[in-house]
């Protein structure tokens, strides 16, 4: 599976792709003031800030996953739900795994909603351990907002 790099003509796509996930995966679990402030504009603000860091797999213009690195921490992950199963996010972990490490991270870390069942055992299975609850301040339209997320430890090479 091929990972790359990308540019501002797939923010559009990937801001849906984000969007979509996130609604999948977070919307019914965390906090409706949150739901309401995860827009399709808010993940297009969010990707524009990080494109840099952002990497990808599918066709060009079409992309099926990404994941963002931020400095130890691997910030995000997320796969279309017509991806899943295909080795795009066991793809995804492992650049965001080796990029990590030649960051110069000796442990990884990474943020998980609480109740994100379909993550906890993606992560699990790829060596991620649960290391503990921590707050998560999570950037949004209105400034920080709290959010309390198992943390996710892996020793890195």
């Amino acid at each position: 599976m091929d990972i790359r790099s990308t540019n501002e003509a797939e923010i559009g796509p990937l801001a849906r792709l984000w969007y979509e996930g996130w609604q999948d995966a977070h919307a019914r679990i965390l906090p409706a003031e949150l739901a309401r402030l995860r827009t399709l504009e808010s993940f297009t603000q969010r990707l524009h800030a990080a494109l840099a860091q952002v990497r990808v797999t599918g066709p060009v213009g079409k992309p099926v996953g990404f994941c963002i690195v931020k400095n130890d921490e691997l910030y995000q992950l997320y796969i279309s739900a017509q991806a899943r199963g295909s080795g795009a996010a066991a793809a995804l972990m492992a650049d965001a795994e080796a990029t990590l490490a030649a960051n110069g991270a000796a442990m990884g870390w990474l943020a998980c909603a609480i109740g994100n069942e379909r993550a906890i055992r993606f992560y699990e299975k790829h060596g991620w351990q649960r290391v503990g609850v921590m707050t998560s301040q999570l950037d949004t339209p209105e400034g920080q907002y709290p959010l309390d997320v198992w943390r996710y430890e892996k020793h890195l090479g």
